[in-house]
């Protein structure tokens, strides 16, 4: 009974990060540069040679371009929030570890959880596109022999229509160069990064030269899916910019995180955005959409422009392209892995560092094995489908824990971390009465009511930011509700339908509401490091387009992203809430309180038995 009447406590309670957090078992060597080429790889690949060609042939026509700039301006936004959550905590774990400070252990765990779904499915794409790419190169001979000498039979969806062992052994490559160490890693995806930069340069340059704007006029013109069609094509094109969190989980080897997480999370962020919509016009301007051949977009637009020997220069930066990518996913898994395991919430032998490379070997050779399976057996549809609706709750909770953060009081730790930060050359005696006394007013006014909303009496009583978290909460559920309406109910909002006109206009007014209810709130706005602008504005904003995409989805998607969250909460009450390192933090705190308070002279009869009685059991012990 006690048992289950503590279950709340223990799963909301928050980790405390260390004061020196620069502290970390793993090695510091990558600098800005390496941090900003590892973004671009980590995003510039399957997606822009991919899927660029499935969207504007199945799903928005031209119109991919407008998908391409809605789902990079989502990711800008989430790239916001990353960077300076990133400064303010720069340990690995990226999302999982903002989660787990911010709105506790559980919540933390289930996104960590569906990380891990994310990078095991993106590694197993990619390795899939890049074996299907080089397959279509050499004229289909792999799948050719599969088919023929080990596939017994045609599968069905979700699984591929062979079992793509080439994909196993690139995967296996790639595992064997991320477990030599970051700076190996950082190396390799330098040169292979800046090899595909100059491809995509090429692509442009050249593919526009044959541009016709008549293929934006013909053909059922610009938008021939109409709104619903852009929109379901940027769910999509969001997996073109998964991988920028590689920077975020990257926070523990780099050098200077303060500096390096926010530059090279917004400079990868703009070049891959400028690639994607780059590309994406050439393509659409090249050859009518409905000429487009998916699996070989830009080698096929080449050849029917007349210009087939370009087709091998775009197949290899096709390859470039995805094995950074490739490179990226495989790095980040390990590290979420060694993120919940140094945690307590997944098997001590994920936190294992190799004592040469510093890396997590045990979880990098899983994460490769995992990945590996998953690449031999499903097909390439079925992986995608995973990822964009997990890349989308996580920036969705990104945003929720950035929000949160900015309206919850500073602690009184913090504060002496603060004022440790900056002014550690100097003593309290040196710093003027009135800046302190200004310091600690606008501390204490964060999470509180505006001065000009202070008639709200019934909003004081509650304590200073638990009124904004709840809007936040209350806003993001109403969000998906309205979303769901607007999306699924699109054909009445047009007929005037009564139930949809009502239910769009009450669930409006709710999200409006509780966004009321932040804005009036004090947030902290006093960071030295790397802080988002405009908030509470932007941050909501993101979290509203990255919810909307996520209702974009299929209900198929949602099914099988059900069950993998069922299998989570199973690990999670059958092991991580019991060896939880947390746990034994509020246990041990929880027993030195009475030794302490006893010691202060407050509650001697009650506070003395119960500390007796805590001797004795150690005593005993």
């Amino acid at each position: 009974m006690a048992g289950c009447s503590d279950l709340p406590d223990k799963l909301l309670r928050r980790k405390t990060v260390d004061a020196n957090l620069m502290g970390t078992r793993l090695k510091r060597c990558l600098s800005t540069l390496d941090l900003t080429l590892l973004g671009i790889g980590g995003m510039i690949g399957a997606g822009v040679y991919v899927l660029t060609g499935t969207v504007a042939k199945n799903i928005a026509g031209p119109a991919v371009v407008v998908s391409f700039l809605i789902a990079g301006a989502a990711s800008f936004l989430a790239a916001l929030n990353f960077a300076e959550l990133g400064t303010k905590v720069p340990k690995a774990g990226s999302a999982y570890i903002y989660t787990y400070v911010t709105l506790g252990e559980f919540i933390a765990f289930m996104i960590g959880w569906n990380m891990t779904l994310d990078y095991l499915a993106g590694g197993a794409a990619i390795a899939r596109a890049w074996s299907g790419y080089f397959d279509q190169l050499i004229g289909f001979r792999i799948r050719n022999f599969t088919i023929e000498y080990i596939a017994v039979k045609t599968l069905e969806f979700p699984l591929a229509e062979f079992p793509d062992l080439f994909a196993l052994l690139l995967i296996i490559l790639i595992t064997v160069c991320v477990s030599l160490g970051a700076a190996v890693s950082s190396k390799f995806n330098s040169l292979f990064a800046s090899l595909n930069l100059c491809v995509l340069l090429f692509v442009i340059c050249v593919g526009l030269y044959f541009a016709d704007i008549s293929n934006w006029k013909d053909y059922g013109g610009f938008a021939p899916g109409g709104f619903s069609g852009i929109f379901r094509g940027a769910a999509v094109c969001f997996f073109a910019y998964v991988g920028f969190d590689v920077i975020a989980s990257s926070a523990e080897e780099i050098e200077n995180p303060g500096l390096s997480i926010p530059v090279a999370t917004v400079v990868s962020l703009v070049v891959t955005l400028v690639a994607n919509v780059g590309m994406s016009v050439t393509l659409t301007l090249m050859i009518p959409y409905t000429a487009i051949e998916p699996e070989a977009a830009f080698p096929d637009a080449f050849f029917q422009n007349g210009l087939p020997w370009a087709q091998y220069i775009v197949g290899v930066g096709a390859l470039f392209g995805m094995t950074t990518t490739l490179l990226g996913t495989m790095f980040t898994l390990p590290r979420i892995l060694f993120a919940m395991a140094s945690d307590g919430l997944l098997f001590d032998v994920f936190a294992k560092i190799h004592p040469n490379t510093k890396v997590p070997v045990v979880g990098t050779i899983v994460s490769g094995a995992l990945a590996g399976f998953l690449a031999v057996l499903f097909s390439l549809e079925a992986l995608v489908e995973f990822l964009s609706i997990g890349t989308l709750t996580s920036y969705t909770m990104v945003a929720i824990n950035l929000l949160i953060l900015r309206y919850r009081p500073r602690s009184e730790t913090q504060e002496n971390q603060i004022n440790c930060d900056e002014g550690s050359d100097e003593s309290d005696e040196n710093v003027p009465l009135c800046a302190k006394e200004e310091q600690l007013h606008k501390s204490s006014d964060i999470g509180s009511l505006k001065t000009h909303f202070r008639f709200l009496h019934f909003l004081t009583k509650f304590k200073p930011g638990s009124v904004p978290a709840f809007n936040i909460v209350i806003m993001t559920l109403f969000m998906f509700a309205l979303a769901a309406v607007i999306t699924y109910g699109a054909g009445s909002l047009k007929s005037v339908e009564a139930w949809a006109i009502i239910c769009t206009v009450v669930l409006g007014l709710v999200v409006l509401l509780s966004f009321s209810g932040i804005c009036i709130h004090n947030h902290d706005n006093d960071i030295p490091t790397f802080k988002v602008p405009m908030v509470p504005y932007l941050p909501v904003l993101s979290i509203f387009i990255n919810v909307y995409l996520t209702v974009q989805l299929s209900y198929v998607t949602w099914t099988r992203f059900g069950v993998w969250i069922a299998l989570g909460m199973i690990v999670y009450f059958s092991y991580s809430i019991r060896h939880s390192k947390e746990a034994h933090k509020y246990e041990e705190d929880d027993s030195i309180k009475p030794i302490m308070q006893n010691q202060n002279g407050s509650d001697d009869g009650i506070l003395k038995s119960e500390t007796d009685s805590f001797l004795d059991k150690d005593e005993g012990d």
